[in-house]
């Protein structure tokens, strides 16, 4: 079906140092413009970020400090890109949280504004998220292709998982399972141990309070030192560690905190 368009539509896509939306910088920019008689023009130009590139970003876009040292900076294409948005509305993948901030920030640094109170911003991902259901019923339906009779029935939903998580075994055997940032996780085998390192590859805590980073540390997930070590926090700042046992955390998530305390005295 031809999209019905009152306006030019601009789906975009950037590469970028990392996914700080305040201190990353654009490595690589394409723009497809789509206008309502059906024409399409295309912008995609690489760009000197001004910063060393870092290796795990590399290893996702495939873009290394090499490949952008004789690449223009964001600012020197800055008037070019914005002319070729132009009023456009803008459209990709995850852009409301990512790309559209990304960019903004991007423009602002070139002196430059970058409107968007008179666009359209349409996420094909939110769209994804909105209208393909996630519960129980859908993946049966998806994965078994049968209909759950009896739902929200515990013995009924109970059985219905084990033959989603049977057929989801036979299906992805032997795939490689990334997360949502692309990075590779390892290969989807028929081995419980394997599955649980692949599902809860950076889980410290059930409730997600803490997280593994790249590197394997322990670091926050929320609040004023996320990101941040945890055994970090806990030696330069002690009382945050009463703080969260006085506060209403789950009792794993102080369990784990206790642990990573403790470690820090045996070292």
């Amino acid at each position: 079906m031809k999209l019905n368009l009152k306006n030019p539509i601009a789906f975009f896509d950037l590469e970028a140092t990392g996914t700080n939306i305040s201190t990353d910088r654009i490595v690589e920019v394409s723009v497809v413009k789509l206008k309502p008689d059906g024409q399409k023009e295309i912008f995609t130009q690489r760009v000197n970020p001004g910063v060393p590139i870092p290796l795990e970003s590399s290893l996702i876009h495939g873009i290394y400090d090499a490949d952008v040292k004789d690449a223009p900076a964001f600012k020197d294409i800055s008037k070019d890109l914005l002319q070729f948005f132009g009023s456009s509305d803008l459209a990709g993948f995850n852009v409301l949280k990512y790309d559209i901030p990304l960019l903004t920030e991007e423009f602002h640094r070139a002196g430059l504004e970058f409107p968007l109170d008179k666009r359209n911003l349409l996420d094909a991902q939110k769209i994804f998220h909105l209208m393909e259901k996630r519960n129980l019923s859908s993946a049966y339906k998806f994965y078994c292709d049968k209909t759950l009779e009896n739902a929200h029935s515990a013995e009924a939903d109970t059985l219905a998982t084990l033959e989603v998580f049977q057929a989801q075994v036979d299906r992805y055997l032997g795939e490689e399972a990334e997360d949502l940032k692309g990075n590779k996780l390892g290969i989807f085998e028929n081995d419980m141990k394997k599955i649980h390192d692949l599902v809860n590859n950076n889980m410290v805590d059930l409730a997600g309070r803490f997280v593994f980073d790249s590197e394997g540390t322990e670091v926050f997930n929320f609040g004023k030192h996320k990101g941040k070590p945890v055994s970090t926090v806990l030696s330069e700042e002690p009382g945050y560690y009463d703080w969260m046992m006085r506060g209403d955390f789950p009792v794993d998530t102080k369990r784990k905190l206790t642990q990573i305390k403790l470690r820090g005295f045996q070292q």
